[in-house]
């Protein structure tokens, strides 16, 4: 079938491209730039110029599409203020003009790619799809914010008849890599670190090449109206960076960072958030991460699509031996 696929240029969206063109599938990119589009190209994706937010573009990459993969997003946590307005346009006015143009071309199936951050601070429960966390407590980021909204507007378009699929992908891990996850990895594997950050982060950690074919499973397979969380195996910050030390050879921190010192030298963050390796807004980044859990359940997708995701010994040892 021919696919149109939002965020191909991206971490995930890439491999999503590569999956659908092993299986010989069209596929047509949006892409911004079409110079970060020439190893889409390379695999024999049609680029289309243009942005999410722009319709006319989202317009022409449908025509003739069979179906549409919206992947494109901003992910990034402790953003400055002046960084947020990109990040709605990019996460929620983005989704409401795919979902909007791919329903109104009569698209017949379409994927978005949510995120398990969307249930918030599971506070060490392990939820499911049906799980509605409590709007009172605020967000845990303005990512939080921007991808709950943007859930949102796919759950409003499903009730209102588009032929829609959700996926919320957990953590996502692999080589390249350029979150904040995959950084600490990268430190971790080449030099001992002296601290630990936030030991007790939770996530339902996913190996990248697994996320995209639970993309393509829920493309395939995936019920309209329906969530399937994608995971791998649910894990803590401080097991992970104790996994990649054992693999790389290196020391395991004894030590965690002080949460009430990083909550105490967040005035600080522009400054010394680069130094430490953290983002800009400290009180955010710690907000974020602070004791919080994601963790979600994937056994629906395991049961209705076949996902057999691989398990995190493995995934970080492909991980590091894939290099930096």
């Amino acid at each position: 079938m021919r696919v149109f696929i939002t965020g191909g240029t991206g971490f995930i969206g890439g491999h999503v491209v590569r999956q659908l063109r092993e299986r010989g599938d069209e596929v047509a990119c949006l892409v911004r730039d079409p110079a970060r589009g020439r190893a889409l190209e390379e695999l024999g994706a049609e680029l289309v110029r243009g942005d999410v937010t722009d319709r006319d573009a989202v317009r022409r990459g449908l025509e003739g599409a069979d179906a549409a993969i919206h992947v494109a997003a901003i992910y990034k946590i402790g953003i400055p203020a002046s960084e947020r307005e990109a990040m709605r346009q990019a996460n929620v006015v983005g989704t409401e003009t795919v979902l909007d143009a791919a329903a109104e071309a009569g698209t017949g199936r379409i994927v978005h790619v949510s995120t398990i951050n969307v249930f918030g601070n599971t506070k060490g429960q392990v939820v499911d799809e049906g799980y509605q966390r409590d709007l009172a407590e605020g967000f845990l980021s303005y990512y939080d914010e921007t991808k709950y909204r943007a859930h949102e507007i796919a759950l409003e378009r499903i009730a209102q008849g588009a032929p829609v699929v959700i996926v919320q992908p957990g953590g996502v891990y692999g080589p390249g890599d350029h979150s904040e996850i995959g950084a600490m990895i990268r430190r971790m594997a080449r030099s001992p670190l002296p601290l630990l950050a936030f030991p007790k982060l939770g996530f339902n950690l996913v190996h990248v090449e697994d996320a995209a074919a639970g993309i393509l499973l829920a493309l395939d397979k995936g019920r309209v109206g329906e969530s399937y969380v994608l995971g791998g195996e649910i894990s803590t910050m401080g097991e992970v960076m104790r996994k990649v030390a054992r693999l790389a050879g290196r020391r395991v921190p004894a030590l965690p960072v002080p949460a009430l010192a990083a909550r105490l030298s967040a005035p600080l963050g522009p400054y010394v958030g680069p130094m430490l390796g953290f983002p800009p807004n400290l009180a955010e980044a710690v907000r974020a991460a602070d004791g919080v859990t994601y963790w979600a359940s994937d056994a629906k997708a395991r049961r209705e699509l076949g996902y057999a995701p691989r398990d995190l010994d493995t995934g970080l040892a492909q991980t590091l031996a894939a290099g930096p």
